[in-house]
């Protein structure tokens, strides 16, 4: 049998009609930028996520990057991240002139751990990024408390939880801003780049949509040096058109992911711990830890089964950020998941292919 990593194959097949009914309506329309189809879509998205105010733009970069500009950061000012997230969100605080500060994960989780926050605070640190890595909700009330006591920010990085739950509140309401990606390989993934910004803040909500588009409130009409990052009405259609299906394609991720859990019985691969009590995660990634990484990826593409690193060198270690002059070892519990995780197949649609996955697994030696 053969397993890919991932595949859209099987959403695109049930949403065929429905995607191209929405390119088609965009081409007749003859409307391409600013217009109906992103402003239902902002409005839909925002009563997903229960909040005041959703504002597309051109990807999950440029998200995070806005509300940090419209938040007043930049020069000489830090920004808390995680040390194990993609580089999206250190690179959205350096577009800003500030410095990233990276805190270690719970190596349980991989997320933020909230009790090591405050060892980074200085009287630069404006902000903190919490990232649910792989769609699995981070710790918010301890990050928030802590972050609140030193009079910070607190933004959301949800580019890979799209739907996911925090005592039952979604994600993109849980904190003063936040961004999310929908780069086509994410749970809502539109067929090209694009992203948005959700907030409960009015003033916020205004600063990033006149920065998204060229600093203007008006037509020709600028209060700010602004940016060109507008999400595009053939991708506002697209996501619009996918939707109403992301609860249906989270559950079925969430089925994916209990069989994975249940039925994963090696002892020399360490699982993701979830506490179902507090979290409902939508499983963007499902990443397995073992001191044999490479041998086991090397087994499963023997099997025919696809596998992904998520990420195989630590942001630190990478040439992009050595101007921070972290050395090497000084952040060894993201080091450990970088040098030991691999990501197994997850998509909608994997029935039979799980079990292979999972029997494949348990027989590795």
């Amino acid at each position: 049998m053969k397993v890919p990593f991932v595949t859209f194959k099987p959403l695109e097949k049930e949403l065929d009609d429905k995607l191209r009914g929405a390119f088609e309506r965009v081409y007749e329309n003859s409307w391409y930028i600013e217009g109906e189809e992103g402003k239902k879509f902002e409005e839909e998205f925002a009563a997903y996520c229960n909040v005041k105010h959703c504002i597309g733009c051109g990807n999950g970069l440029d998200a995070l990057f806005l509300i940090l500009r419209a938040s007043g950061i930049g020069e000489g000012d830090e920004v808390i991240i995680p040390s194990d997230t993609f580089i999206a969100t250190a690179l959205a605080v350096s577009r800003t002139g500030a410095r990233p500060v990276m805190v270690e994960p719970h190596l349980s989780t991989y997320n933020l751990d909230a009790d090591r926050i405050e060892e980074k605070i200085t009287e630069r640190t404006k902000a903190v990024i919490a990232v649910h890595l792989y769609g699995q909700p981070a710790d918010m009330d301890a990050i928030c408390e802590v972050a609140h006591r030193h009079h910070l920010k607190v933004f959301e990085d949800a580019a890979q939880a799209h739907g996911a739950l925090n005592k039952g509140k979604r994600v993109g309401g849980l904190a003063d801003a936040a961004g999310f990606s929908f780069y086509p390989g994410k749970n809502l993934g539109a067929l090209g780049d694009a992203g948005c910004v959700t907030t409960n803040d009015d003033e916020l909500a205004g600063k990033v949509r006149a920065l998204s588009n060229y600093g203007s409130d008006y037509k020709y009409h600028h209060v700010y040096q602004g940016y060109n990052s507008r999400l595009d009405e053939l991708q506002a259609a697209f996501l619009r058109a996918k939707l109403p299906t992301l609860d249906k394609v989270n559950e079925d991720r969430r089925n994916t992911a209990r069989k994975y859990l249940e039925g994963i019985k090696n002892p020399k691969l360490i699982l993701p711990h979830v506490d179902w009590d507090l979290y409902t995660p939508v499983w963007h990634i499902f990443a397995v830890r073992t001191s044999n990484r490479d041998a086991l990826a090397a087994y499963l593409n023997d099997k025919g089964i696809g596998t992904n690193i998520h990420y195989p060198t630590a942001m630190h270690n990478q040439q992009a950020y050595q101007e921070l002059g972290i050395a090497r070892g000084s952040l060894p519990i993201c080091e450990e998941i970088s040098d030991t995780q691999l990501s197994l197949p997850m998509y909608y649609g994997m029935k039979e292919e799980t079990d292979y996955v999972i029997q494949a697994l348990n027989e590795w030696q």
